[in-house]
């Protein structure tokens, strides 16, 4: 792979960097969907959603900056906060996804809500690439991120946990 100005790898396309975002990303949300079912014995689901989705965001940001988007090392502080934002969507998808689930059937079995919350965070996964790719690890032709307000990463939080309490 070529590197870039100032010792940068150059960013993959966007094929590859799909293809990466979902070896990485789909593996990490696998490996969670089972950790939120097994913490879910324990614990009302919507939290153990809120607590795998805090600790899988983070190390999949990580996977992201270093391997899927070639940012060429660690996350940033911004990053982690945008990508937060992001999480923040998609846990409010998922959360939706599985009220509207217990809405429509009163006792859903292990596997029905599986498949229901694997659905809607493989859509909120796409979603979650285009953010990453044109917002969070986006680079200008200066090498740099475009600058974007952590405050628009943090938006969707109070709107998640409203949404999630309610379930």
């Amino acid at each position: 792979m070529e590197t870039a100005q100032h010792g940068q790898q150059a960013a993959p396309g966007a094929l590859t960097a799909f293809a990466r975002f979902v070896l990485c990303g789909g593996g990490v949300g696998l490996a969670s969907s089972f950790a939120v079912a097994a913490l879910a014995s324990w614990i009302p689901w919507v939290l153990a959603n809120a607590l795998i989705t805090v600790a899988s965001t983070l190390f999949a940001t990580e996977l992201h900056a270093r391997f899927t988007f070639g940012a060429g090392g660690r996350a940033t502080r911004r990053q982690h906060l945008q990508s937060a934002g992001s999480a923040a969507a998609a846990y409010v998808v998922t959360c939706a996804a599985v009220l509207v689930l217990h809405l429509l059937v009163t006792a859903p079995g292990a596997a029905l809500e599986q498949i229901v919350y694997l659905s809607a965070s493989g859509l909120a996964g796409v979603a979650r690439f285009a953010v990453l790719r044109l917002v969070v690890f986006a680079r200008n032709r200066g090498g740099s991120a475009r600058p974007v307000s952590a405050t628009v990463a943090l938006t969707a939080a109070p709107a998640a946990g409203a949404l999630c309490r309610a379930a």
